[in-house]
């Protein structure tokens, strides 16, 4: 099916203006990546995932994703709202006391559309492995697809899931990384460089992709597309997605400094005016 780019975009920033509402309204939480990864998981609900209407735990007969970086969890929030898995309204209750909606998704409220608590790096990739070897077993020809930060890979846990995926021939998968270069402490040069994720990647024996303009819709429609004509070759996939940490804020783009930060009332209508309402806040 054709996307609707305009109707994307226009979710898009609607989908900013709610992280920065929630994450204001409670002076806590994550707004840079969240806004650095809008475009991807705007485009990967509404467009490129083959989801069935409801929630089914097992996700048997569609793709399924997990988030690995849980912090993020205010654009995850944020579009499983805006994808129909629950109230938009529900929004406002984001890490307040007894609310579902908390710091790091959760399951054990039963929160649509979350299928593993995360937020403990590094996890989330063998949980996904898992999920996609299931996805096998139960001759499910559907996708797994998960998300990690860069930053994250510094995690030894996931080296033994990449090793661990290409030597069990999981083709069924497609990770992502958030590629932003950013972490809590600084850049992730100076914390721990990464070297060359690629060649590391293509080392473990996982085809690789690159989407070099990550917050971009086109782009991330045009990589994934490609990644998903990848699977069932028998090689894990991964797509090294080049985002800018804190997008669509001028003020939040290019620093680690908006990793964990909340906007005060100013720079909330600051964020708010670059991002007019196109569907209505919640």
């Amino acid at each position: 099916m054709k996307p609707n780019i305009q109707q994307l975009n226009d979710l898009t920033i609607q989908v900013r203006r709610d992280i920065l509402r929630m994450v204001h309204a409670v002076n806590s939480g994550h707004p840079g990546g969240s806004l650095g990864c809008t475009e991807f998981l705007v485009t990967l609900y509404q467009h490129l995932m083959d989801r069935k209407p409801g929630f089914d735990m097992n996700g048997i007969g569609e793709d399924i994703f997990f988030l690995s970086n849980g912090h993020i969890s205010p654009v995850f929030y944020s579009v499983l709202a805006r994808s129909g898995y629950f109230s938009a309204s529900e929004l406002a209750t984001f890490r307040k006391l007894n609310s579902r909606l908390q710091g790091h998704p959760t399951t054990h409220e039963g929160l649509e559309g979350i299928r593993m608590a995360s937020g403990s790096l590094g996890q989330g990739l063998s949980v996904a492995i898992g999920a996609a070897q299931a996805k096998k077993l139960n001759k499910d020809n559907h996708i797994v697809y998960a998300l990690t930060g860069d930053g994250e890979l510094q995690e030894g846990q996931n080296w033994e899931a990449i090793m661990y995926a290409s030597a069990k021939k999981v083709d069924n998968l497609i990770a992502v990384v958030d590629y932003n270069g950013q972490q809590i402490d600084g850049s992730t040069n100076d914390v721990l460089s990464l070297g060359n994720l690629r060649a590391k990647f293509e080392a473990f024996d996982w085809e690789v992709l690159e989407i070099t303009e990550g917050n971009s819709i086109e782009a991330i429609i045009e990589g994934m597309t490609e990644a998903k004509t990848k699977s069932g070759n028998g090689k894990p996939i991964v797509v090294l997605l080049h985002t800018i940490m804190g997008h669509g804020v001028d003020f939040m783009m290019y620093t680690h400094a908006w990793h964990g930060k909340a906007p005060n009332d100013e720079q909330l209508a600051t964020g708010l005016a670059q991002n007019p309402a196109t569907l209505g806040d919640y």
